[in-house]
């Protein structure tokens, strides 16, 4: 058995029968539809917060708050006091600052305990990528300080690719402007984004139409995988509702690099509400984002 465990929060998207199976606790960030507040423990069912955003509900999301994160910190301790936390990129939110900030006052208040907050700069499955890893280096026998080492070094090769299939939750989002939204939505224009050295979600580029905004995507693995090709033994993608458009995807990716292994998931609410049904991600290692 382990020394140390590993957590997360919800935003890694990865499955619960995954993070079951790998003993990973999480911390879920809040999203509200409707006038109502959600949290991992309630969510709705993903097709069904989907199908609310397109018959026009606006959700919006919160981040962890400090003493959110103590008491899922302390309750985490119980089982075990030394804890890697792998956090939701800082450039996307605040919650990786409150985690940090818990994690420090549990340890000047309890010695006993001991809680290392990494700062992924991922989100999605992205994090959860970087989750899977650490588990697999949890799992080799590699101890909690080697970890958060190859934690740090490494967490800049995790690649993010997105494309949108609408720009209307980008423009509500700040993302892109009025006038991209409307004339890019009349010409089918769709917007490629990945997530930077900062962690932040940044438009990269665009096409024209779903299947080429697909192809893209793997497009682009072809040009950022390099040397880190052989690291790649399983790749993640994430989708909002369009499971079979995740499937193209995956299918391009195996006929191209020969890749067999795939975790594909929903991308939760939580990032969902900024991104909107149709969303599709991609996920690997490689040189450089």
């Amino acid at each position: 058995m382990s020394s140390y465990i590993i957590t997360t929060d919800n935003m890694a998207d990865l499955p619960k029968s995954y993070l079951e199976e790998n003993g990973i606790r999480t911390i879920s960030l809040t999203y509200f539809l409707d006038g109502k507040g959600y949290t991992e423990e309630n969510s709705l069912p993903e097709k069904e917060f989907y199908d609310k955003m397109r018959n026009g509900s606006m959700p919006t999301t919160s981040q962890v708050n400090v003493q959110e994160a103590k008491t899922k910190f302390l309750e985490f301790a119980q089982s075990c006091p030394n804890i890697v936390h792998i956090a939701f990129s800082s450039g996307l939110s605040g919650t990786f600052g409150s985690s940090f900030q818990a994690a420090k006052e549990i340890m000047e208040e309890r010695p006993d305990i001991h809680i290392d907050v990494i700062d992924s700069l991922c989100a999605s499955l992205g994090e959860g990528l970087l989750v899977h890893k650490a588990v697999t280096l949890r799992d080799s026998g590699m101890s909690s300080e080697e970890l958060v080492s190859w934690l740090e070094e490494n967490k800049l090769h995790v690649c993010h690719d997105f494309t949108v299939d609408s720009l209307f939750h980008l423009f509500r989002g700040g993302r892109v402007s009025r006038a991209t939204a409307i004339f890019g939505t009349a010409l089918s224009i769709k917007p490629m984004l990945h997530v930077d050295d900062e962690g932040r979600l940044i438009n990269i580029g665009k096409v024209r139409g779903r299947k080429k905004s697909l192809t893209a995507l793997v497009d682009a693995m072809e040009k950022k995988i390099g040397s880190r090709r052989g690291e790649n033994d399983i790749v993640f993608i994430s989708h909002c509702d369009c499971e079979e458009d995740a499937k193209t995807v995956r299918d391009e990716i195996e006929r191209r690099f020969g890749i067999s292994s795939f975790l594909i998931n929903y991308i939760g609410p939580t990032i969902g509400a900024h991104s909107g049904p149709g969303t599709v991600a991609l996920f690997y290692m490689g040189d450089e984002r």
